[in-house]
């Protein structure tokens, strides 16, 4: 689906609208054949909360950063989606709207030296590792659970890193609790309150749509989702799956995750609805 790779936002903070457009893109416009009208665009967004100004703004970011590209069709103004674009949507796909399940007890560890004329290329490693969801051993060795291995090999390739470095399986044999190292190797109570922060924003929503006979297509239930999915697809890369017996007593995730999934059954359907159904009135003009 979508990543933070391609809005460049943070973990925290109001959803800037990049953010929510970039969501819009990686739901529907791969289903328009990769283009949207901008007009079309313009009128989706204000659904969502989002002014004109700040949709055109926000477009012309995103097309400086190679994400979408101006492109006229039957002399209508619109934005296509890159191919780099498609390809990050495309393993987001997977990886956002992955229920979480139990994982093997066994990780996936890189180990990385880059020389110091190539500093660049450590920086983007460690930035492509906390993008995966990789936690810090030490500067040149980072981990993660097992069940991550064939993205990091995949990212770690098409980025052309793989030069620099060594992929291994392993597993934990001593000297330490397992899930202190956990807490040392990543930073669970931040990731935690993200989580929180998530429930107390969403959990109202999901219990007042569930409340209802029938969700009918319409703007609410549009701006809702992608609001949710635009706060949601940033966990998913932040959290590395860790299995439940290594995670704090107070582990609020689970639950994230319970209220998010809520929410996209109750919702994707409407909002597709109402999404094509606006599509085609801005196409008429």
């Amino acid at each position: 689906m979508t990543t933070t790779e391609l809005d460049g936002g943070s973990e925290r903070g109001p959803l800037p609208p990049r953010a929510l457009i970039v969501t819009l893109l990686g739901l529907y416009v791969r289903e328009f054949g990769g283009w949207i009208s901008v007009s079309a665009l313009i009128r989706l967004m204000a659904a969502a909360g989002v002014d004109e100004q700040a949709v055109r703004s926000s477009l012309s970011r995103l097309k400086r950063r190679g994400i979408v590209e101006a492109e006229r069709r039957d002399g209508v103004a619109g934005y296509a989606l890159s191919e780099y674009a498609r390809q990050v949507l495309e393993v987001g796909d997977r990886r956002i709207f992955a229920r979480p399940g139990q994982h093997s007890h066994d990780w996936v560890v890189v180990v990385f030296s880059v020389p110091e004329s190539e500093r660049q290329k450590r920086h983007a490693l460690r930035a492509r590792l906390s993008w995966l969801g990789f936690g810090t051993v030490s500067s040149g060795v980072w981990i993660a659970p097992g069940h991550l291995a064939d993205d990091a090999r995949a990212v770690l390739l098409g980025d052309g890193l793989d030069p620099y470095v060594d992929l291994f399986r392993a597993e934990y044999l001593a000297f330490g609790d397992p899930a202190d190292k956990v807490a040392q190797w990543w930073d669970l109570a931040s990731l935690g309150q993200l989580y929180t922060d998530f429930l107390d924003t969403f959990e109202p929503a999901r219990a007042g749509w569930a409340a209802q006979p029938q969700v009918r297509p319409g703007p609410q239930a549009f701006a809702d989702y992608v609001r949710a999915l635009t706060s949601w697809r940033r966990l998913p890369y932040l959290d590395p799956g860790l299995p439940t017996e290594l995670l704090p007593d107070s582990w609020s995730g689970t639950r994230a995750a319970e209220t998010f999934f809520a929410l996209h059954q109750l919702l994707a359907g409407p909002a597709h609805d109402y999404v094509t159904a606006e599509a085609g009135a801005a196409r008429r003009g």
